[in-house]
């Protein structure tokens, strides 16, 4: 058995069954020792709902020692299993059931795999932790690349990890009736940050370098420049040229290895550098 796993009985019935089914789901499997089909069941339901203790409560039966209960639930055959919100059934199983059959009824109820991940992207944000939440939301993002909540939340990231492109091409594409507050609060922050990343000082090496195109220091100026206004992928892009020029500018290289640092885990553009360093180096 497992932490989200109970073993009813007539004395916790009304604690777990009634009273905790009105803040979470509880699935109630009845089962019994000369049914080997509702035993089988029984553990591969347990199996399945073990890892989300937060959304559903695995709740077993012994119909041979609590026959009161499955009288009270009317059950009339094994196996069966009913799912129970605010201490009313809402949806069960009946019969053998295979993997799929099993597998289908849950997916109804418990939370898919892009909703843990929008989940753990928000409370990394929420702490600041960019790089952790560009990882949860992009995964999400594969999974379901039409859903608009994780299309919210991934143009945040990006826009919080300076990829503005990026942000404005998944803002871009998210519906007219999806465009409610926290969109128009996004499209500011893209505006701002278009803005910042287009600073004086910016602007001020770029005109200097047009003049003096291979001045070094500028050019170094100008990537850390860059750097700081997320604009990484003109940062590495300048120093990399200046290491194909020359491999023993060991300065170009180590700012270069700085921003890749700072890049969160999974970055394309980490990865694409990171394989042009390789090539150049090795």
């Amino acid at each position: 058995m497992t932490p989200n796993t109970v073993v009813i009985t007539l004395e916790n019935f009304q604690q777990v069954i009634v009273e905790g089914s009105k803040s979470t789901l509880v699935l109630v499997d009845f089962w019994a020792e000369q049914v080997p089909e509702s035993i089988e069941l029984r553990d591969k339901l347990v199996a399945k709902v073990s890892p989300f203790p937060e959304h559903m409560v695995m709740a077993t039966v012994d119909c041979q020692t609590e026959q009161q209960i499955a009288q009270q639930f009317g059950i009339q055959g094994l196996p069966t299993a009913v799912l129970v919100k605010d201490g009313q059934p809402i949806d069960g199983l009946t019969g053998p059931q295979t993997d799929e059959s099993i597998q289908e009824f849950l997916d109804k109820h418990l939370p898919k795999p892009q909703d843990t991940l929008l989940v753990q992207a928000k409370c990394e944000l929420d702490e600041g932790n960019v790089n952790a939440a560009f990882t949860f939301i992009t995964q999400a993002y594969q999974l379901d690349n039409e859903r608009a909540d994780i299309k919210l939340v991934l143009a945040d990231v990006y826009l919080q990890s300076g990829k503005i492109t990026e942000a404005e091409e998944i803002l871009s594409s998210i519906l007219m009736v999806d465009q409610d507050g926290e969109y128009q609060a996004l499209m500011a922050k893209l505006e701002l940050a278009s803005q910042a990343a287009d600073s004086p000082e910016i602007k001020a090496l770029e005109i200097q370098l047009k003049s003096d195109e291979n001045n070094v220091e500028l050019q170094h100026q100008l990537a850390a420049q860059y750097s700081q206004v997320n604009r990484n992928e003109e940062a590495l892009t300048l120093l990399f040229r200046l290491m194909q020029k020359d491999r023993s500018d060991n300065t170009s290289k180590e700012l270069l290895l700085d921003i890749l640092k700072a890049l969160p885990d999974g970055d394309t553009l980490a990865t694409k550098f990171r394989r042009k360093l390789y090539t150049l180096m090795y």
